[in-house]
């Protein structure tokens, strides 16, 4: 069986963050929780779901993701698949067995569970999260021919693989790092379907202007910087 740990950046999420950690399912070697500055009991709950919690002082989406990696890294028996996923509810992580089955029978080295309009609840995605992975996607299609047509959070890489991404976004462009990254890389990659629901409280980035605002000058940047290489 291969190995597989999750990790999950939270920031305030101590409503949600209990729900997602019981439903993934067991087969996962170990939960992961960074708790990006939460000031509720978002620790708390997810010690008592049976998560590893881990503290990020530094605020960012980024920060906290390679603070999980970090930890991963210092372990002496390394994990085969890493798979990240929000805290927020949104996602079903219980479709993590979807996620990691291109991995598994197919030998691919990256996935990206993508939020398609029939599987989306009404009201999940706000409307300039909508434009923004359409212009993002768009763009990686128009620069790199790439396939992908989403920027989901729900997404699981070969351990290795992220190891040789040499990731190092701080806050709300982790993600199209990623992406952007194994189309450089030439890795293989595959987007599966998955559901979406309405979060459980309020988004800290889609749910204000200004988060918004700065995550889409993030995507965009990281997009221009790696066409012009």
């Amino acid at each position: 069986m291969p190995v597989i740990k999750v990790v999950i950046p939270a920031y305030n999420e101590e409503d949600s963050i209990a729900k997602v950690i019981n439903d993934i399912p067991k087969s996962v070697d170990e939960v992961i929780v960074i708790s990006n500055n939460s000031t509720d009991n978002t620790e708390l709950n997810a010690k008592n779901a049976g998560a590893t919690v881990l503290r990020e002082l530094k605020k960012g989406y980024g920060n906290a993701c390679l603070k999980g990696m970090d930890y991963i890294y210092q372990q002496k028996n390394k994990p085969d698949i890493i798979v990240f996923l929000d805290g927020d509810y949104s996602d079903y992580p219980e479709e993590l067995t979807k996620i990691i089955q291109p991995i598994l029978e197919e030998n691919i080295d990256f996935v990206v569970g993508a939020r398609t309009k029939e599987l989306r609840e009404d009201g999940s995605m706000t409307t300039p999260q909508i434009f923004g992975n359409w212009l993002a996607t768009s763009l990686m299609k128009l620069f790199f021919k790439s396939t992908f047509t989403d920027l989901g959070p729900f997404r699981a890489i070969k351990y290795d693989k992220l190891l040789a991404l040499n990731m190092e976004d701080k806050t709300y462009g982790w993600t199209v790092e990623m992406q952007l990254k194994v189309l450089k890389k030439k890795m293989t990659y595959k987007e599966i379907p998955v559901n979406y629901r309405n979060r459980i409280g309020v988004s800290k980035v889609s749910g204000t202007i200004k988060g918004a605002i700065f995550a889409g000058v993030k995507i965009l940047s990281w997009i221009f910087k790696y066409s012009i290489k």
